[in-house]
C-alpha cells in the first residue's frame, strides 16, 4: 500500500513538474516571440524565420483589429508620464512666445541684477583691517595657522630624518602590512621613480602637506558624517553645503582662504580640507545610515543606549564605507595640490606651477609623474585594505612590530650612512627629450599638415563650426526661453521640484549679473560635453565587450585621471594655441576616464540572460547593443553623463589661464588682482551652472519611486 502511495505521489510530482515545465516554455515562447516581433519592426534586416501562422489571421480581421485598437493605443500612448510632460511644455512654450514680447527678448533685463561688488568689498576690507588685532584672528585662526605650519613641518621633519631608505623601507613594509604584497612592490618601485626623476625633496613636501591636510579632512569629514547619520535634519542641512564645496571652484576659495592666512602652508592646507571633506563626511553618512536594521534592533533588545548602538554597532557595520571615504579623500586632496601651489604650498604643485608658466612640458611632467605615482599608490593600498577589512592575516601584533623595526634600522642605517636625501648622481632628467618632441610637434603639427591643416587649424574650427554657433544660440536665445528649456529639460527626467531648482539656479546666475559669460562658459562645457560622450561611449562599449582591451585601458585611465588638471593644459596649449579651444579640448581628455570607466561599468552589469535571449532569436552584435544593452544601462549611461558635465565644468574654469575668458577668467582674476567681488560671484555662478547641468542630465527619485 505504501508503494502505491508512494508510486501515487511520484506521479503526481512528475505531472505537476510537466505542468511548470510547459508553462515555463510557455512563457519564453511568448516571451521571444514579443523580443523577436520588436526586434524586426525595428529593424527588417534581422534574419527571422517563417511567419507564425495564427488562427483567424485574416486581412479583414487584422484591419478591424487594429481600427478597434488604435483608440486604447492613443489613450495608452497619452497615460504615459513623458508624453504628458511634453504637451505640457508644449503649451507653456506656445504661452511664452505669445507673452515674449512683454517679457522681452534680449539677454538677462538690469532691473533683475542686484550687484554684490559693494558689501564683498566691505568684507575684504574688514578683514585685511582687522586680520592683525582681532580676537577671531588673534584667538583662534592664528592657533588654527600656527598648528598647520607647526604640523606640516613636523612631518617634513621625520620623513628627513627617516631619510630615503627609511622613507623607503617604511613606506614599502606599511603596503604590505595594509594590503599585501603587490601593494608593497608597487609602493616600492613608484618611490624610487620619484627618486630618479630628481623629485625626491619635492615629494616629501607634499606627502607632509598631504598628511596634515588628509588627517584633518577625515576628522571634519568624520564628525560631519557621523552627526549627518544620526540625524536626519542635519544630514538634509549638510546636503547644499556639500554640494557647494565640491562644485565651487577651488580658485575661488582660495582668495577668502588668502585673505584670511596669508599665502602659505595655513591657507593651502585650509583650502585642500574645504575640498577633501565632503566626500569623507557623504560616505561615513551613507555607512550609517545603510547600516543593517535586523542588527541594529537586536543591539536596541538588549537595551544598549544611543552612544553605545553607535560605537558597537552603526560604525563597525559601516567601516568598508569610512574606508572608501578616507580613499576618496585623498585622491580629491592630491588633485589640489597643484591648485594650491598658486597660494604657496611648494612641493609637487609649484614645480607643475612654475613649468606651467614657463610652458615647460618636461619639467611639467617630471614634476606630475610623481603626483600620479603617489595617487596609484595610496588609491591601490587603500582600495586593497578595504577589501581585505574584517579578514584575519595572521599575527597582526608581529606584523606591526616589524613595520616599526624596518623603518627604525632604515633610519639607523640612514643617518649611519649620511645620504638622507637621494642621490644627485641617482637622478635622471628626460625633459630636455620631451621639450624637443614638443618642439617638433609645434614645427611640424601646427600648421601646414596637409588636408588637416594642422592642428592651429583645428582649433580654429572647432571654435568657429562649434563653439561660436552654440554660444550664439545660447546668447541669442531669450532669457525666459532659456529658463523654461531648463525647467522642460529636469521635468522631463526628474520632478517638478527638480525643474524648480534648475530654472532658479539659472535665474540666480542673472541675478548676480553674469548672465552672458555664464553662457559662454556653458556652451565650452556642452561643446566639450558632447565630444567627450561621443568617444567615451565609443571606447566604453569596446572594453565592456573585450577582456583584453579593458585590461589595457586600465592603466592608461589611471594616468588620465589622476595627473593634475594643469599638466594637462601645457600639451594642448603647445599644439592649439591659446583660447576656448584648448580648454576644451583639456576638458575633454580629463572627463574621457570617467565616463569610459562608468559606461563599461554600465554594460557588464546588464544581465546575461536578455543577451542570450536576444542573440537565441538571431540578432546581430550591434542589434543586441542598441536594443538590449543600452536600453537596460541606461541610468548608468544618465550617470555618465552627468559625471561628463562635471568634471568637464571643472577643467573649463581652469582653462581661464589659457585665455576661455568667461567665467574660468572672472575667478582667476579676482584671485590675481585680490578682487573677492568678482572671484566670488563669478564662483557662485559656476555652482549654480554645477546644478543645472546636475539637475538635467541626472534622474531623480519620485514619490512613487520612493515608497
Amino acid at each position: 500500500m505504501s508503494t502505491s502511495m508512494n508510486t501515487e505521489n511520484t506521479t503526481t510530482t512528475g505531472d505537476r513538474a510537466t505542468e511548470n515545465e510547459a508553462r515555463t516554455a510557455s512563457t519564453k515562447t511568448a516571451e521571444a516571440k514579443e523580443t523577436a516581433a520588436r526586434v524586426a519592426a525595428t529593424d527588417p534586416h534581422v534574419a527571422a524565420g517563417p511567419a507564425p501562422t495564427v488562427p483567424g489571421s485574416s486581412a479583414a480581421a487584422l484591419a478591424a483589429r487594429s481600427d478597434a485598437g488604435s483608440a486604447p493605443r492613443l489613450r495608452g500612448l497619452l497615460a504615459r508620464p513623458a508624453v504628458r510632460k511634453l504637451l505640457v511644455l508644449a503649451v507653456l512654450a506656445a504661452a511664452a512666445g505669445v507673452l515674449g514680447s512683454r517679457l522681452g527678448n534680449g539677454l538677462w533685463p538690469g532691473d533683475l541684477t542686484v550687484s554684490l561688488d559693494q558689501p564683498l568689498g566691505k568684507a575684504s576690507d574688514w578683514i585685511i583691517d582687522n586680520r592683525d588685532h582681532h580676537p577671531l584672528f588673534t584667538y583662534f585662526l592664528g592657533h588654527l595657522s600656527n598648528a598647520a605650519v607647526l604640523a606640516v613641518r613636523g612631518v617634513y621633519l621625520v620623513l628627513l630624518a627617516l631619510g630615503w631608505p627609511g622613507v623607503l623601507l617604511a613606506a614599502t613594509a606599511l603596503a604590505w602590512r595594509c594590503a599585501g604584497v603587490r601593494a608593497a612592490v608597487t609602493t616600492a618601485v613608484s618611490l624610487a621613480v620619484c627618486g630618479l626623476l630628481g623629485m625626491w625633496v619635492p615629494t616629501m613636501q607634499t606627502i607632509a602637506l598631504m598628511a596634515v591636510a588628509v588627517a584633518a579632512s577625515v576628522a571634519v569629514g568624520a564628525v560631519l558624517g557621523v552627526l549627518a547619520g544620526v540625524s536626519a535634519r542635519f544630514h538634509r542641512t549638510l546636503q547644499p553645503l556639500l554640494d557647494t564645496a565640491q562644485v565651487l571652484p577651488a580658485f575661488a576659495y582660495l582668495l577668502p582662504v588668502v585673505l584670511v592666512f596669508g599665502i602659505g602652508v595655513p591657507a593651502a592646507a585650509l583650502a585642500t580640507v574645504i575640498y577633501a571633506a565632503p566626500p569623507m563626511a557623504r560616505l561615513t553618512a551613507l555607512g550609517l545610515r545603510s547600516a543593517d536594521p535586523q542588527v541594529l534592533e537586536a543591539v536596541d533588545s538588549l537595551g544598549a543606549t544611543r552612544r553605545q548602538r553607535l560605537l558597537t554597532a552603526r560604525l563597525p557595520l559601516a567601516r568598508k564605507e569610512i574606508l572608501l571615504g578616507v580613499n576618496q579623500t585623498i585622491m580629491m586632496a592630491l588633485s589640489m595640490v597643484v591648485i594650491a601651489s598658486v597660494i604657496g604650498a611648494g612641493g609637487l604643485g609649484d614645480r607643475v606651477y612654475q613649468a606651467l608658466a614657463s610652458v615647460d612640458v618636461g619639467n611639467a611632467l617630471s614634476a606630475g609623474i610623481p603626483i600620479v605615482l603617489l595617487a596609484v599608490v595610496l588609491d591601490r593600498t587603500t582600495a586593497a585594505a578595504g577589501a581585505r577589512l574584517g579578514e584575519e592575516s595572521g599575527s597582526k601584533r608581529t606584523a606591526d612590530t616589524a613595520v616599526a623595526l624596518a623603518a627604525a634600522a632604515a633610519a639607523v642605517i640612514a643617518a649611519t650612512v649620511g645620504r638622507r636625501a637621494w642621490p644627485d648622481g641617482w637622478a635622471v632628467s628626460f625633459a630636455e627629450p620631451v621639450n624637443s618632441a614638443v618642439d617638433w610637434m609645434s614645427a611640424h603639427l601646427y600648421t601646414g599638415v596637409p588636408v588637416v591643416g594642422g592642428t592651429a587649424e583645428i582649433a580654429g574650427h572647432f571654435t568657429g563650426w562649434v563653439l561660436d554657433p552654440i554660444r550664439s544660440v545660447l546668447q541669442g536665445t531669450p532669457w525666459w526661453g532659456l529658463l523654461l528649456v531648463a525647467a522642460g529639460c529636469a521635468w522631463l527626467i526628474g520632478t517638478w521640484r527638480g525643474a524648480l531648482t534648475a530654472a532658479a539656479a539659472l535665474a540666480a546666475i542673472g541675478v548676480l549679473g553674469v548672465w552672458k559669460p555664464a553662457l559662454d562658459t556653458l556652451s565650452q562645457v556642452l561643446a566639450a560635453v558632447a565630444v567627450t560622450l561621443v568617444l567615451g561611449f565609443a571606447v566604453g562599449v569596446a572594453a565592456a565587450r573585450g577582456r583584453r582591451i579593458e585590461r589595457l585601458l586600465r592603466p592608461v585611465l589611471d594616468v588620465m585621471q589622476t595627473m593634475p588638471q594643469f599638466v594637462y593644459l601645457i600639451p594642448v596649449v603647445a599644439l592649439l594655441g591659446v583660447g576656448r579651444a584648448p580648454a576644451a579640448a583639456a576638458a575633454v581628455v580629463y572627463a574621457l576616464p570617467a565616463v569610459v570607466r562608468i559606461t563599461t561599468q554600465g554594460l557588464k552589469q546588464v544581465q546575461p540572460a536578455a543577451v542570450e535571449a536576444a542573440e537565441s532569436l538571431g540578432a546581430t552584435r550591434w542589434q543586441v547593443l542598441r536594443q538590449v544593452q543600452l536600453p537596460l544601462a541606461r541610468p548608468t549611461l544618465m550617470l555618465a553623463v552627468n559625471q561628463g558635465m562635471v568634471l568637464v565644468l571643472a577643467v573649463v574654469i581652469i582653462g581661464g589661464l589659457v585665455g576661455s575668458g568667461a567665467l574660468g577668467y572672472q575667478v582667476v582674476f579676482g584671485l590675481a588682482q585680490g578682487d573677492l567681488a568678482t572671484g566670488l560671484v563669478a564662483g557662485a555662478a559656476i555652482v549654480c551652472l554645477g546644478v543645472l547641468l546636475d539637475r538635467t542630465t541626472q534622474p531623480r527619485r519620485t514619490d512613487k519611486d520612493s515608497k
